[in-house]
């Protein structure tokens, strides 16, 4: 396994053995979240309680490094020590001579994972790595075409419909794949985002087809609504109010903005909840493990922004949202249908935002 593969191939792979240093680079942050994961497991185990070094490429030293990947660990099934520095660019380019060091050596104690976005092949830290370590690229696909280079829509489509059965338990056309390509572009989180949500328009043998993709999917007003209840949720209410009126001044009906945002907020609903209820049982819980339950991409970056805004809204409005999501819906059907009180309904809900409350306290992970 010590070579350079792409991150897809990555993924498919039984990947039982894992080098000391394992670098995953490029572009897209849901796909090195994803390879990070992997890795994590095939070194760990699949216990999520498993302890291990996640550090700040931009905060820590060589010194803390190396410390944690040169003991043996107490816990998981391998005894391995694992360390992932993310957003690594900066440490690696403080420490380049001593990274060129650490893979002169064998170790078999610890391994150490790099997440990095720009990691140059014409360097002999990318050369000595593909040579003795792993590295992952993360960039969605290309294909060349003559002298071009272009992406790989049928290699990426191809990916979607089968990540869609497997991790969504769900039936992408190649066609709906496709579309879902063309309308949010290579964010590749968004798209396997807007596959969960899609699934839940269809019966279990039905498939998610392009009729669906074209009447749900609407591109850059989908990342509009997406910012719009990220801003919400913070408080930030003028900001929010401004991109709801954009909405409707491109001709947006209350109901269907309704069921968008309601999506998004269900997600911080539910991990409140989750959240909620492990605390009373008392089970040490935290935000990240309550928040990948709830439906939230499982990759760093992703976490990292919902944990924040779920700390923002703060659990007495968190446990609130369904309650208020249900009451207006019904009012949205009944006493707001019209479209001005429609309109009415859901700055009053942006609004109720912008109290302060208290945040859950969250539970630190390492």
């Amino acid at each position: 396994m010590a070579n350079t593969v792409h991150a897809f191939d990555f993924l498919d792979m039984d990947a039982t053995s894992i080098p000391s240093v394992c670098v995953i680079f490029g572009r897209d942050a849901f796909l090195r979240g994803l390879a990070a994961e992997k890795i994590r497991d095939a070194v760990l185990g699949d216990d999520p309680d498993v302890p291990y070094g996640k550090l700040a490429g931009n905060l820590v030293t060589w010194v803390d490094v190396a410390d944690e990947v040169s003991t043996v660990s107490l816990f998981g099934a391998s005894g391995r020590r694992l360390a992932i520095v993310e957003d690594a660019d900066p440490f690696v380019t403080r420490y380049r001579d001593e990274l060129e060091g650490f893979l002169e050596k064998k170790r078999p104690g610890g391994v150490l994972v790099l997440l990095v976005e720009k990691w140059a092949a014409n360097t002999r830290l990318y050369k000595k790595c593909n040579e003795v370590g792993l590295q992952v690229q993360c960039n969605p696909p290309e294909k060349k075409a003559g002298k071009k280079t272009l992406l790989d829509m049928d290699g990426l489509s191809k990916w979607f419909v089968r990540r869609a059965k497997e991790e969504h338990h769900a039936k992408l056309n190649a066609g709906a794949a496709h579309l879902l390509v063309e309308l949010l572009g290579t964010e590749l989180g968004l798209i396997d985002q807007e596959i969960a949500r899609l699934a839940l328009f269809v019966e279990p043998h039905d498939a998610i087809n392009e009729d669906l993709v074209r009447e749900q999917v609407h591109g850059g007003q989908l990342q509009e609504i997406w910012h719009l209840v990220d801003a919400a949720v913070e408080g930030k209410t003028a900001e929010a109010l401004n991109q709801l009126d954009r909405l409707f001044q491109a001709g947006e009906k209350p109901q269907k903005l309704y069921g968008q945002i309601a999506w998004s907020l269900r997600r911080f609903a539910a991990a409140t909840r989750i959240y909620q209820r492990a605390r009373r049982r008392g089970d040490a819980v935290s935000l990240r493990d309550a928040l990948k339950e709830a439906g939230f991409p499982n990759w760093p970056k992703a976490l990292e922004e919902a944990q924040r805004r779920l700390l923002a809204l703060g659990q007495i409005r968190g446990g609130r949202l369904y309650r208020q999501l249900l009451e207006l819906d019904m009012s949205l059907k009944g006493s707001h249908s019209q479209e001005a009180r429609g309109r009415l309904a859901l700055e009053k809900m942006i609004v109720s935002f912008s109290k302060a409350m208290d945040p859950p306290r969250a539970t630190a992970q390492r």
